[in-house]
């Protein structure tokens, strides 16, 4: 993992090097403090150590693009889950003496299942401080489930709770800001990558359709996220393998608590399966350590009345309503927008980002790109979206 971040740090971080920093700072338009409720250091990384980090991990030509040392916070702030405020948390990665001020960026990650993989438990360097090394403040939100909200069940492509843990942390970072002499410009980036890719477009809905937010996107680049959940559906119920049944439990055992349908797991799960989910889904196993407990067929994870309902139209159709209302088929991203995936992704289907492309263009999404990186797996992709990001983010 500290690999895989330290190549998207190292990548990203050439280009923002050479983005504009001297522009007015923003003053937050509304007192935020309802918001923002604490921070705390969680370690100071010195430039030379981030220097020899890079070098060490065979990105030594990054090596000046470090500019700053890089003090990294965990951020505590207010959200809301079913209509009732709840804390939240995210990291927070600041340039240390940074003479200008500095564009922000909210980098949403992918699927975790684990609390010690939400980005405020990390024991050691994460790779993100390059981000900030390089001149930019870095916001990670952990999102709800996770770190300061993990007695809650992670509401896993929920779109209106992903958009909120990132809106309401972008909006609490100008009270941290200025208690910590931290001064920003108007420039404000949006990255993620798989779920991150959902969260990325959900929070870009989300500031784009409400104005009273007073946030304004610079520009927006999501990868590989399940953006059409009908889609994926029909997918699922065509007879095929899926390769990552864990996703599968997820999102169905995510829609049961978040929306309060509590019907009981073997009504959607066969055994063996249904009786072991709370056991697999408690924060402690990774996403391969629950596949290996669950069935790639679909027909056999699901309960059979289950899955023979999801494949009549007239059936399930709380849940098929939910999926749709949580799809991303009634927007048109007005912000700089790129969206990539993999040809040969076969976790979350190609075809599921180009319908969602088209469906942009035809309802006149002006500003909006669509990148196929020819080959490219789930896994395989990551890298290839960075490196066309950089001339893309160059163009600002």
């Amino acid at each position: 993992m500290l690999r895989l971040l330290l190549v998207y740090t190292l990548l990203i971080s050439s280009v923002f090097t050479q983005t504009s920093c001297d522009k007015e700072a923003i003053a937050s338009p509304i007192p935020e403090k309802e918001l923002y409720v604490s921070s705390e250091l969680i370690t100071s990384v010195p430039r030379d150590l981030l220097r020899s980090l890079a070098a060490a991990e065979g990105h030594g030509a990054y090596a000046n693009e470090i500019k700053y040392g890089v003090s990294v916070y965990k951020l505590t702030y207010i959200t809301t889950y079913r209509g009732k405020e709840i804390k939240a948390s995210g990291l927070v990665c600041v340039p240390q003496g940074m003479p200008t001020a500095a564009p922000v960026i909210s980098a949403q990650h992918g699927t975790i299942f684990t609390q010690a993989d939400a980005p405020t438990s990390f024991t050691g360097l994460s790779g993100f401080e390059l981000f900030a090394a390089a001149g930019y403040v870095m916001l990670i939100p952990d999102y709800i489930g996770f770190g300061e909200s993990k007695q809650i069940f992670h509401p896993y492509y929920d779109q209106k709770h992903s958009a909120m843990a990132v809106v309401d942390m972008i909006k609490a970072a100008p009270e941290f800001c200025s208690e910590k002499d931290v001064t920003v410009n108007e420039q404000l980036f949006l990255v993620g990558y798989s779920e991150g890719g959902y969260v990325t477009l959900a929070a870009q809905k989300e500031i784009e359709t409400n104005p009273q937010h007073k946030l304004k996107i610079t520009a927006s680049a999501a990868g590989a996220g399940g953006y059409d959940l009908t889609h994926m559906l029909a997918g699922v119920t065509a007879g095929k393998p899926y390769t990552y049944p864990a996703y599968l439990a997820y999102i169905l055992q995510a829609y049961n608590q978040t929306n309060s349908w509590n019907r009981p797991l073997n009504e959607l799960f066969q055994e063996p399966y249904a009786e072991k989910l709370p056991r697999l889904f408690n924060g402690n196993n990774g996403g391969s350590a629950i596949n290996r407990e669950l069935t790639t067929d679909p027909q056999k994870l699901f309960a059979p009345a289950f899955y023979n309902a999801l494949k009549d139209p007239n059936q399930e159709r709380a849940l098929k309503q939910a999926l749709q209302a949580n799809s991303f088929n009634n927007w048109v991203p007005q912000s700089p927008t790129r969206l990539y995936h993999g040809t040969a992704d076969n976790i979350v289907p190609f075809e599921n980002s180009k319908l969602t492309y088209e469906r942009f263009k035809a309802n006149g999404a002006a500003q909006t790109e669509f990148i196929s990186i020819a080959g490219g797996t789930h896994s395989s992709s990551f890298g290839p979206m960075l490196q066309s990001l950089v001339p893309w983010i160059k163009s600002f």
